[in-house]
């Protein structure tokens, strides 16, 4: 059985996570942290699930690695460099820290396909939109996809008049642009353009408890065996 320490548990995705867990077999909660839990709280742990803010994410990484504990970290807003500075840690102590923007599995296709098109066009953008509660922006998967498309291709993507704040945010580069409003829950469109055409990529998140819980069955069995530092459900659809 694994034990598992799960931070956010009342939030909206931690409720998701809760459940999934009590579901899946060999799998089970061990402890819920709030916010005015202790770090300690964590001992004894199996597997640290960290759903909750990027400042508590922070903490909660360091305090788990410190104690050698694997972690799962579903919290938006890990950028590439937050990631590289906790990976010399997560290393030194011989510890798994796995990384999933998106545990919806149409979403990371998506945004594989997106970064393999992103090759053949000079020109890329991000929209994403998500409900008017979700307070950070851009979301984590655009943050993701972004550094992707980067990542694929051999030039720089064109960007023109980026430092215009109309233009969006540049990630790695890409023009990202964040809509908070009723009416959605994730959406997400990766624009690419070249001469005479353009291609739009597009996913939309309808029921999250549906989408999300493949996912995070596969990221839960994934983390629990990894080893060193991952960034992204793609790196365990091998085992859906």
């Amino acid at each position: 059985m694994t034990l598992v320490a799960l931070a956010g548990g009342s939030g909206k995705l931690g409720r998701i996570i809760r459940t999934v867990i009590d579901e899946t077999p060999g799998f089970d909660v061990a402890s819920v942290l709030g916010s005015a839990s202790a770090p300690s709280e964590i001992d004894g742990a199996d597997l640290v699930v960290d759903a909750t803010n990027l400042e508590a994410s922070e903490k909660i990484v360091r305090e788990a690695i410190a104690r050698g504990i694997p972690t799962l970290v579903a919290t938006s807003g890990w950028s590439a460099e937050k990631v590289a500075d906790i990976a010399p840690l997560a290393e030194a102590a011989g510890v798994a820290v796995v990384f999933i923007p998106n545990f919806s599995l149409g979403s990371v296709i998506g945004s594989q396909i997106a970064a393999q098109a992103a090759r053949f066009f000079a020109f890329a953008e991000i929209v994403e939109s998500h409900r008017d509660t979700k307070i950070d922006s851009p979301s984590g998967t655009a943050v993701r996809t972004a550094e992707l498309i980067a990542a694929s291709k051999a030039e720089a993507v064109e960007a023109p008049h980026a430092d215009q704040a109309a233009r969006g945010e540049l990630i790695a580069g890409v023009p990202v642009h964040s809509l908070r409003r009723p009416g959605v829950i994730a959406q997400q469109q990766v624009v690419l353009s070249g001469p005479g055409e353009s291609l739009t990529i597009q996913h939309d998140t309808a029921d999250p408890q549906a989408a999300y819980a493949p996912g995070i069955r596969l990221a839960l069995a994934g983390a629990h065996s990894a080893s060193g530092v991952i960034v992204g459900l793609e790196h365990f659809l091998e085992l859906a």
